[in-house]
């Protein structure tokens, strides 16, 4: 298997990465990638970028170098409600929105309170995943996160990144893939690239997605086609959303 579109990259933007958007695009061109999801980190990451970088990212080209652009957020959950640094009025113009758990955001707490952040996180309509969740710096149920991704039609992210940085997150990330597997709920596979030519490097995740036997269909990302596909469905269930918050 292989992936179209990478879901998880960051520029100079996010304060800790080290590459421009056009640098990502030759990044993801290089691998044969369609396409690359810029998700930034939002602003309470120190050294991260004021909201209005995600509105104006409306400004770029929606092809780079012969690969598609998507605009997103890597959105830091701040609270046990899931709260967000990110308003709705940005998140909702963004093609996809990651939300994560960061240590100098939400400091890691119990089982119960990391898993109530990141369940209520998946419960917000305008998020439409949950980035690195196998962190073992924040033990979760981690089947009541599956649970809460596969109730919202959201996805868990088998995060590449995570086996070089977060060190002992490959048991954590097992289980959750088998678990989605098992449940059928939806994965995003992303580089979590902070340098261009990482992005589109996902070979120990799709070693991971393969092991755990997650068919083609549950990956959001392994093609374009999918991906739109997903896009669009989440694009339908955000107006939805927002017209019954009207009505109400």
């Amino acid at each position: 298997m292989r992936i179209a579109i990478d879901t998880h990259t960051h520029t100079v933007a996010s304060g800790h990465a080290y590459s421009t958007v056009y640098e990502l695009a030759l990044g993801a061109r290089r691998r044969g990638l369609k396409g690359f999801v810029l998700t930034d980190h939002g602003p309470a990451l120190p050294g991260g970028t004021h909201p209005y970088h995600f509105s104006n990212m409306r400004i770029l080209p929606d092809c780079m170098r012969g690969v598609r652009f998507y605009m997103g957020v890597e959105a830091n959950i701040l609270n046990l409600q899931g709260g967000l640094d990110l308003g709705d009025d940005y998140l909702r113009i963004l093609h996809f929105a990651y939300a994560g758990l960061h240590e100098i955001c939400f400091p890691p707490g119990s089982e119960a309170d990391n898993t109530r952040a990141l369940v209520a996180a998946l419960n917000n309509p305008l998020i439409d995943a949950v980035s690195h969740p196998g962190n073992p710096l924040y033990p979760v149920d981690i089947r009541a996160v599956v649970l809460a991704a596969k109730e919202n039609g959201k996805a868990i992210e088998i995060n590449n990144g995570s086996f070089r940085v977060r060190k002992g997150s490959r048991d954590r990330c097992m289980e959750f893939a088998r678990l989605c597997a098992e449940t059928g709920t939806l994965v995003a596979c992303g580089s979590d690239a902070h340098y261009w030519s990482d992005v589109g490097r996902v070979d120990v995740a799709l070693d991971m997605i393969k092991e755990a036997r997650i068919p083609r269909e549950l990956v959001i990302n392994a093609t374009t086609a999918s991906f739109e596909a997903f896009l669009s469905r989440r694009a339908a269930e955000k107006r939805a959303g927002a017209l019954t918050t009207a009505r109400i």
